[in-house]
């Protein structure tokens, strides 16, 4: 059985319960568990730990936009990666929009932010010490980092894991966004990432088992306060999740309004998608469902209000 490991799950305002993007898919069984990783949210390493996952246990990483809240702690996500290291681990896979390489780059390049700290750990007798105490050898290697650079299509399609890849509308021409669409032996997850109801998601989602989606606000709040465009709520959600044919529905990057009036916000969405429903809470797990073997809703279905056609 899959799962969804929610690390973070709000949005760039901190508070008490939620901040920033993370997630985990794992997947496997006793004999070996893989763990695909989407965004990389403030303080989610140490929520990691708290969990008892470790980055070196993620191959994958996929960035859906460059938003700080979806990517604070990818500095803190490397760097401890190659700390704890041996030099015989298989190299990390981070995929994202434009701009990726340049952010890894300015992070832990020969001239990145990180820079004086790994000549440090690589060079002072103590941080030598330490790391062959781990197990490595010297000379101690650098970070072991491929990044690819994406646009739409399937970046990945290999034994046990394929990712599909889609542009969604969010920010636009600042950042590129992406919704990930992850398949494995028993899960098929999309992840909306930041985006406005679109047309690319619906397409990307059809036939999915479950949907991990952003819902920034009630609908009526939303568009009261006249920021609908770029973001999804509740109808809008609720409106993929009928659309692409899925079983669940996870609502993530959620505000406080909704954390706090939740039973209100389930019930809103149950009126338009009659699947499950969950509001997720950080540092919790859920179990996925199997992709479904039925055809997907079929194209010509009834068209959503708050879905953008093109």
């Amino acid at each position: 059985m899959s799962r969804l490991i929610v690390l973070c799950s709000g949005g760039p305002v901190p508070n008490a319960e939620r901040f920033g993007s993370a997630y985990i898919l794992e997947t496997g069984n006793r004999s070996g568990k893989m763990r695909v990783m989407v965004d990389c949210g403030p303080a989610a390493v140490y929520k990691m730990a708290k969990l008892g996952i470790h980055p070196l246990e993620i191959e994958h990483l996929f960035l859906t936009h460059h938003h700080f809240d979806h990517m604070a702690d990818l500095g803190t996500f490397l760097m401890t990666r190659w700390d704890h290291s041996t030099g015989d681990e298989s190299p990390l896979q981070i995929y994202g929009p434009a701009n990726t390489g340049e952010i890894v780059e300015r992070l832990i390049g020969e001239k990145g932010a990180f820079s004086f700290d790994l000549h440090a750990r690589t060079e002072h007798p103590l941080s030598q010490t330490m790391h062959s105490l781990r197990g490595g050898s010297l000379p101690r290697p650098g970070p072991n980092v491929n990044v690819h650079e994406i646009g739409p299509g399937i970046p990945v399609d290999e034994p046990g894991l394929r990712v599909t890849a889609a542009a969604t509308e969010h920010v636009q021409p600042f950042h590129e966004s992406f919704a990930y669409r992850i398949e494995t032996a028993d899960a098929s997850v999309v992840f909306t990432g930041d985006a406005q109801p679109c047309d690319h998601v619906v397409e990307l989602g059809r036939g999915a088992a479950s949907l991990v989606s952003l819902c920034g606000n009630f609908q009526s709040k939303l568009k009261e306060r006249g920021v609908e465009q770029g973001q999804t709520g509740t109808l809008g959600a609720a409106e993929l999740a009928v659309e692409t044919g899925v079983n669940q529905l996870f609502l993530v990057h959620m505000s406080t309004d909704l954390t706090a009036r939740r039973e209100q916000a389930v019930v809103e969405v149950s009126e338009i998608f009659d699947g499950e429903v969950v509001v997720t809470d950080e540092m919790e797990s859920y179990e996925l469902v199997m992709p479904r073997q039925q055809p997907a809703v079929l194209p010509g279905a009834v068209a959503r209000p708050h879905i953008v056609r093109h």
